[in-house]
């Protein structure tokens, strides 16, 4: 009898540890990972296209956007197209600017922020796209300071520079995301 109920308590165990194994299976935190194929080392992160009125727009994404893929630190990344296994092209479409709240005198209080962007992740050796988004939408909001009322991203940015910097770096966490992530 005391075989027996070893016996249970061995293969009890052994069932246990053969189901937790198997559900550990698979899992990893999102955004430390990628399943891109294990022959690109190098990534291109060419300087963005802007066709917004928001002034250095480009420059910032791009420059984000490099430093979030290093952060991640598998790849090398450089901002030239040449000699890479796959290249990131970005081109900013629109931007636009949105009162979303006001005070009691109806001047706005909130801003949403949005940019439409062409995103293209191309893997050079194969020539082929892995990831795209023709229309890629960040959108955050933002506190207006006192007196302040303009509907121009760029008037908007102009006065508030930290708001662009804070949306850069989720725009920068975002798109990064997208491309690791979605393999």
């Amino acid at each position: 009898m005391t075989q027996i109920v070893r016996r249970g308590a061995f293969v009890g165990a052994w069932l246990a540890l053969v189901t937790f194994a198997g559900s550990a299976c698979g899992y990893a935190l999102a955004g430390h990972g990628s399943f891109l194929p294990a022959y690109i080392k190098s990534i291109g992160v060419t300087e963005f296209v802007n066709n917004t009125s928001v002034f250095n727009l480009e420059t910032l994404l791009s420059r984000k956007v490099r430093s979030e893929l290093i952060g991640r630190g598998k790849y090398k990344i450089v901002a030239s197209p040449d000699s890479v296994d796959a290249l990131l092209t970005v081109q900013i479409i629109s931007s636009t600017l949105t009162p979303t709240s006001f005070d009691q005198f109806q001047v706005a209080t909130v801003y949403a922020i949005s940019f439409t962007a062409k995103v293209e992740f191309r893997d050079l050796h194969d020539n082929r796209v892995l990831w795209d988004n023709p229309a890629m939408v960040f959108r955050e909001s933002y506190e207006a300071k006192s007196g302040r009322n303009a509907l121009d991203p760029a008037a908007f940015f102009g006065q508030d520079a930290n708001a662009l910097e804070r949306m850069s770096d989720e725009v920068a966490r975002q798109l990064v995301s997208s491309i690791l992530d979605a393999f």
